[in-house]
């Protein structure tokens, strides 16, 4: 169901990779002082930032971050293996964020609202991460933590809509509009629809929460 706004060349945030190594170093021998794994994860981000998710190649990716082009596969099988690795961690990082957005009301059409505006936040912080998770195409029947990670968004969410319709295809239904709705302003605020920087954020985080509450009502109607 996991970017202010702008374009794809925005800098990728570190909040998802705080226990990264520090900033990589190209090294002439090919060979990595630090934690590969790492390392690759951060070089991907970088030229999926510049290029999305389809853009680039694992040789690509161990050039920036200065290593082999037969490296990665100590860690990686292939490129996939790589982004659904960092799928995972758009995921987990949208539950965090989504968690403590419902967290901050109790009542069930506030909560919807609060995590259309989060969307649209995480969109427009995390936009390699928004990429990779909705945009590379990745098989989830092969990666089982990537399948579990995008689980855990859903059954946070899920009981939310629950309060507002007990009927389980009814529930799923209204959070599939809540969420279609935050990522079609985050994608219009990420072309330039709405102006850039932190006040077009900001507006566009306030017309997601409106447009929550409306599906809401039109729930209850």
């Amino acid at each position: 169901m996991a970017t202010p706004m702008v374009n794809a060349s925005y800098l990728v945030s570190d909040v998802n990779l705080s226990a990264m190594s520090s900033p990589v170093k190209r090294r002439p021998t090919g060979r990595h002082h630090g934690d590969l794994r790492n390392a690759l994860l951060r070089a991907a981000l970088e030229l999926v930032a510049e290029r999305g998710p389809h853009g680039f190649t694992l040789a690509e990716a161990s050039r920036r971050a200065g290593v082999s082009v037969a490296a990665p596969y100590k860690h990686f099988a292939d490129r996939e293996t790589l982004l659904a690795e960092l799928a995972t961690r758009g995921y987990r990082e949208q539950r965090d964020r989504f968690a403590a957005a419902v967290g901050g009301s109790e009542d069930p059409a506030e909560q919807l609202a609060s995590f259309a505006s989060a969307y649209v936040r995480f969109a427009a912080e995390e936009p390699a991460l928004f990429d990779i998770t909705f945009n590379a195409g990745l098989d989830k029947s092969r990666f089982a933590e990537l399948a579990s990670a995008g689980d855990e968004v859903a059954g946070l969410l899920l009981p939310v809509a629950r309060r507002l319709t007990p009927d389980a295809d009814d529930a799923f239904d209204l959070l599939l509009r809540v969420a279609g709705a935050a990522h079609g302003l985050a994608v219009f605020l990420r072309q330039g629809l709405f102006g850039v920087g932190s006040g077009a954020l900001a507006d566009t985080e306030e017309r997601a929460a409106r447009t929550a509450r409306a599906i809401t009502r039109q729930q209850d109607a």
